[in-house]
Parts: C-alpha cells; sequence; structure tokens
C-alpha cells in the first residue's frame, strides 16, 4: 500500500563556500570575501526543499563517519527529513562540495566521498519504502549504476520517478523513457538530449529550467515558456534543488503539469534572495504568499 511520502534518493554534501568579488584566472591567488560551511548535496536539498514545504520527505544516503557526517544527518532532523535510511559510512569521508560564489553565480567542485557507497546494492535493502513512495526523485550524484536501478524499479512498478540530471551525464536512452520527468537545467539538457531526433514520448517528460529565462515544458505538442519572476539574487546556489523539491510536492498533491512547474518557479525564485543552498528555501506560507 502507498503511503504519501516522497522518497529522494541521493547525495549529501558540506558545501564550503568561498565568495570573492571575481574569479581568479589560471595560476593566480586573489583574496577572496567571506568563507561558509554549510549543508548541501543535491540530494539532502530537494529532501529539505520539500520537507519545506510540507511535505513527508524520507531520504536514502550516505554520510562519512566525520563530524561532517553527524552534522549533515543533525541538519536532516531538525528539517524534518527522515534519516533512517541514511547510513553512516566507516573510514569514509562526507561528501564535501567546494563552492567559490562571485557576482551572484557559482562554481562548483564535487568530492563524491560517502556518496559512492549509495550503490544499487544499498538502495535494494530498502526497496519496500521505495515501492510504497508517492513519488520518487533521484539526481546524478550517486553512482549511475545506482540510478539506473532505480529507474528499472520504479517502473517496473508505475512508480513515479523524477530523474534531475544534475551533474550531466549519459545514460542509455531507454532509460529515459523510464522516468515519469526529467529536469535538466538548460545546459544539461543542451548537453544530453538532441532536440532535433528526440522521441515525442522523451520531449513530454522533459522540464527544462532555464534561470532567468524561466522554466520550460511541453504540451499539446509544442513547448511552452513559464517566465521568470523579477527577483535581485543573493546566491543561485540550489535554485535547481528547490525547483525539483518543489514540483514534487506539487505533484504529489495532484496538481497540473502547469500548476506544478507555476508553484516550483515561484519557490525557486524565493530561493536566490537569501545566502546558501539551503538558507533561502521557502516556506509553504511564503510560497502562496509570493504567488498572491
Amino acid at each position: 500500500m502507498k503511503n504519501s511520502a516522497i522518497t529522494v534518493i541521493g547525495s549529501i554534501n558540506v558545501d564550503l563556500v568561498t565568495v570573492t568579488k571575481r574569479l581568479p584566472d589560471q595560476g593566480e591567488t586573489i583574496a577572496g570575501e567571506t568563507f561558509h560551511t554549510k549543508s548541501g548535496g543535491k540530494g539532502a536539498n530537494q529532501a529539505v526543499a520539500a520537507a519545506r514545504l510540507g511535505a513527508n520527505v524520507q531520504m536514502i544516503g550516505c554520510v562519512g563517519d566525520d563530524q561532517n557526517g553527524s552534522a549533515m544527518l543533525e541538519n536532516l532532523v531538525n528539517e524534518k527529513v527522515s534519516t533512517r535510511m541514511i547510513t553512516k559510512i566507516p573510514n569514509t569521508n562526507t561528501g564535501v562540495a567546494n563552492i567559490i560564489l562571485s557576482n551572484h553565480d557559482n562554481r562548483i567542485i564535487i568530492v563524491p566521498g560517502a556518496n559512492q557507497k549509495v550503490t544499487p546494492e544499498y538502495v535494494k535493502q530498502f526497496e519496500q519504502e521505495i515501492l510504497t513512495s508517492a513519488l520518487v526523485l533521484i539526481q546524478f550524484e550517486i553512482p549511475l549504476e545506482t540510478v539506473l536501478y532505480c529507474l528499472d524499479l520504479c517502473a517496473s512498478h508505475q512508480i513515479p520517478i523524477i530523474v534531475n540530471p544534475a551533474p550531466a551525464e549519459t545514460i542509455p536512452y531507454e532509460y529515459w523513457n523510464k522516468a515519469t520527468y526529467i529536469t535538466p537545467n538548460e545546459g544539461e539538457a543542451t548537453q544530453l538530449f538532441d532536440f532535433y531526433t528526440m522521441s515525442a514520448d522523451l520531449n513530454d517528460k522533459l522540464i527544462i529550467t532555464k534561470g532567468e529565462h524561466g522554466v520550460s515544458y511541453h504540451k499539446n505538442n509544442e513547448r511552452l515558456l513559464i517566465p521568470a519572476y523579477t527577483v535581485t539574487p543573493v546566491d543561485t546556489t540550489g535554485a535547481g534543488d528547490t525547483f525539483n523539491g518543489a514540483l514534487c510536492v506539487a505533484l504529489t498533491e495532484q496538481q497540473s503539469l502547469e500548476s506544478a512547474v507555476k508553484f516550483a518557479n515561484a519557490a525557486s525564485a524565493l530561493s536566490i534572495q537569501k545566502f546558501g543552498a539551503q538558507d533561502g528555501m521557502p516556506t509553504r506560507a511564503e510560497v502562496e504568499a509570493f504567488l498572491g
């Protein structure tokens, strides 16, 4: 029997954020302005985004047996994300994202650490929880064989699954068809999908975030664009994760695709007005007030 849970299968990182006026040139050393340690990882970010919006969220993932791992678990508990399917891996570092933030844009280097332990064998022990989920959300900061395993599992049992292909990695084409929706940003979409040879079925699955230009989706044989909201960005880190978490919430509430995309677009606009991937993620009340 299905429950109302959104199950996020993905990465948990500690974000090491350096803020600087400009990016250094090759071989150059410059002085940064500030440094921050934040909770992150695409999986954890998306789980927090959905939980902030009032969803019942459970996460499958791994952290290291280090101080960062304990801090990331504590953060998820505080955000009301179920952590019972997250394991501390001995003698392993928690994943790290090194983020350089400059002029409201970012550059990110990921060191996977314990996220590499989110293998098909690890996930399989939680198969029952996955198969009773209202919806599954997965990203590409864990091993790709795990992504394929989850797509096979969900497709064979008619469990809705959203794939956020970030960072962009190629998978066998037939696996894209197993996704309910695919949510690349514009760069990832260009890298992964050929819009001239794409099948109509796959086009219907693609929801493409375009930053300041909005979000596109497919309806009635045409690609429609929902414009971005005009806001003053402080930090765009986590905007896409907020969008994905909010999209899942709206879809599990049986909102139409158009309504769900608009809801997620609003949540994403709110998220970039504060510093940090998770710090700006809005509550349900904030999104509803923003939408009027």
